[in-house]
């Protein structure tokens, strides 16, 4: 059984895509708040340079699924009404304004007034690319992708790794640090283990005239525990430090947004097998 990883750009595409937007969400909450100094403020925007080399790479995989760069220029010929160039567009959105922020930023060139609204801008385009990523797998005629599970999965991913991420380029104990992050982070994980045990108890009864749900994967359930025990030791790397008022060195950190990322391309891995068009599809 290939488990998906035939569709590794995609599962590349998508996961990194999705932490880098959370990461810099984390970053850009953290330059808007007014407790951020001007030495943390520097120590922020050169760890965002790492949110953009996450993004290079995950579009440089979404262009190796499409197979060359005229494809995926060709892809944006239907924004608006196809999920993929919506996906691509939204993308290059969010890339192109949050990089031309970090870029005048870190030159020092950016007013602190336009810089607030620029962040709040860029923000808002990270999370309508996400959006716009579930958009895109959200098909009538593939019942295992076209329900709520696709829309919240990726979602927790963004705030999972984007968490662990965010914690870790900021590279700072500034007073809007705080212990918020590792909250969410382990918040969102509960809700993914919840998400991922009722999603395996409807595939049970999802079939189409010619196979079953369960069929597409039958080690469901044994991958989705490992996915949940290598996000969690992801996280656990970062957490158990600041249980006793340390802060996990980067390197340790740096191993943990690893594990993570590993673990959420096993959940991809798994969600990119379930597609199922073959028949007529009954649900019950």
């Amino acid at each position: 059984m290939e488990l998906g990883w035939h569709e590794w750009p995609l599962m590349l595409f998508t996961v990194l895509g999705q932490c880098a937007v959370g990461g810099f969400i984390v970053l850009a909450l953290a330059l808007l708040c007014g407790k951020t100094d001007e030495r943390q403020r520097k120590s922020i925007h050169r760890g965002m340079f790492f949110i953009w080399v996450l993004m290079g790479i995950a579009f440089l995989a979404s262009v190796m699924h499409l197979g060359t760069m005229s494809r995926a220029f060709n892809s944006l010929n239907r924004i608006g009404e196809s999920g993929l160039s919506n996906e691509i567009a939204f993308g290059s959105i969010f890339f192109a304004i949050g990089g031309i922020y970090w870029l005048v930023a870190i030159l020092g060139k950016m007013p602190k007034a336009l810089g607030k609204v620029w962040l709040v801008i860029a923000m808002i385009a990270g999370v309508a690319f996400v959006y716009a990523m579930c958009r895109v797998y959200q098909i009538e005629t593939v019942p295992t992708w076209d329900n709520g599970y696709t829309t919240l999965n990726f979602f927790l991913t963004m705030l999972i790794g984007g968490s662990l991420l965010g914690s870790m380029l900021k590279n700072s104990d500034g007073d809007c640090r705080g212990k918020g992050l590792a909250a969410i982070g382990v918040i969102a994980l509960i809700i993914s283990a919840c998400s991922g045990l009722m999603q395996g108890s409807e595939l049970v009864s999802l079939h189409s005239s010619v196979t079953s749900a369960t069929v597409l994967v039958p080690q469901y359930g044994q991958l989705m525990a490992l996915r949940l025990v290598m996000v969690a030791a992801g996280l656990s790397l970062w957490i158990v430090p600041m249980l006793s008022e340390k802060r996990a060195g980067t390197a340790v950190m740096m191993l943990g947004f690893v594990l993570v990322v590993c673990g959420e391309l096993i959940g991809r891995a798994v969600f990119y097998n379930l597609h199922m068009t073959v028949g007529v599809t009954f649900g019950g």
